[in-house]
């Protein structure tokens, strides 16, 4: 058999969601990469309440035809902090406040819990799975707290949160997902001791795509493009406001947040530039708490430096937010 014969090891990834719009963005990405086997989707609470979350999701799952994904309950609020959404975001259910009557019922939804599917599904696959966090972090310091030694046993792990530049999005200086639970990000920065690539808040506003794009991108003539497309129109109109633009570190254009982890994980050559730097997170600071904290001093004496992204092959990048609509 020669080299090109030879069947390609699938990645393994599970992905970890708040599903919003760009969540929705994200697992369709991860669904359309032919070289990616989704093992399974765990829910949390953020963008919107979890039952909102379930909802989303298998709504994702039912327009790319793959009902068949398992999706797992997780947590409904955070370990410590008040719930907090983001409803004039996302609309207030999460994916543009767009009627769906057919949407799937919550029946398909695992009896297995989130935190124990982690656990379950990285075991039974040590060394191979790539877990995408895309929401607030509790699911995954929950499942670390039951299993400490999960993270030796995790090829990697991609995070969308935190900032690098004390910009905030949500608070003064602190990004939604590390806000919505901050000691479980804290536990998470502290304890994933496996390979931890992060995409953060500053990094997904620099990378920012212009809007003639997203036109394009949105007219491909396929039922996931006009699914896209009509639970996109609340964000759409909200973020080209004159003050959303403004808060942009690139100035104006479309940050898919999400998607740039499920991308990085998906795609080797995606990240072109990153930094690797201890990090953990403030908890008590009156207008820093949920900051990502860099520390290039190495004073914390951490042994594990995640990487922090920098830049992207954009072109790649589109082309693969491209192929996840056709």
């Amino acid at each position: 058999m020669s080299q090109d014969q030879i069947p390609r090891m699938k990645k393994k990834l599970i992905m970890d969601v708040d599903t919003g719009v760009d969540d929705a963005m994200a697992i369709m990405m991860a669904l359309a990469a032919p070289d990616v086997e989704l093992l399974g989707i765990t829910c949390c609470h953020g963008n919107t309440p979890l039952e909102n979350v379930l909802k989303n999701t298998l709504r994702v799952l039912k327009i790319c035809n793959r009902l068949d994904v398992p999706v797992y309950r997780g947590c409904a609020e955070p370990l410590v902090a008040h719930k907090r959404h983001a409803g004039d975001f996302h609309g207030k259910d999460g994916l543009g406040d767009v009627p769906d009557p057919d949407a799937p019922g919550l029946q398909l939804l695992q009896k297995e819990k989130a935190v124990e599917a982690i656990i379950k599904m990285v075991n039974d696959n040590p060394g191979e799975v790539s877990l995408v966090a895309t929401a607030p972090l509790t699911n995954l310091a929950m499942a670390v707290k039951l299993d400490p030694s999960l993270p030796e046993r995790l090829k990697a792990l991609y995070i969308m949160g935190g900032n690098t530049e004390s910009r905030g999005n949500t608070t003064v200086c602190g990004e939604f997902n590390f806000v919505a639970d901050s000691e479980a990000a804290y536990v998470v920065l502290d304890r994933y001791t496996c390979p931890t690539y992060i995409a953060t808040w500053e990094f997904s506003c620099r990378s920012s795509l212009p809007w003639s794009f997203v036109d394009t991108w949105l007219a491909q003539d396929t039922d996931k493009a006009r699914f896209m497309e009509r639970i996109s129109c609340h964000t759409r109109k909200m973020v080209q406001t004159e003050r959303y633009q403004k808060e942009l570190v690139s100035g104006p254009g479309f940050n898919s947040c999400d998607t740039y982890a499920v991308a990085a994980a998906i795609s080797d050559t995606l990240l072109t530039e990153s930094e690797q730097v201890a990090v953990t997170v403030e908890l008590g600071g009156t207008y820093t708490r949920g900051m990502m904290v860099l520390d290039y001093m190495e004073l914390l004496k951490k042994t594990h430096k995640a990487f922090i992204m920098k830049t992207v092959d954009l072109e790649k990048f589109k082309q693969m937010l491209m192929d996840a609509l056709k």
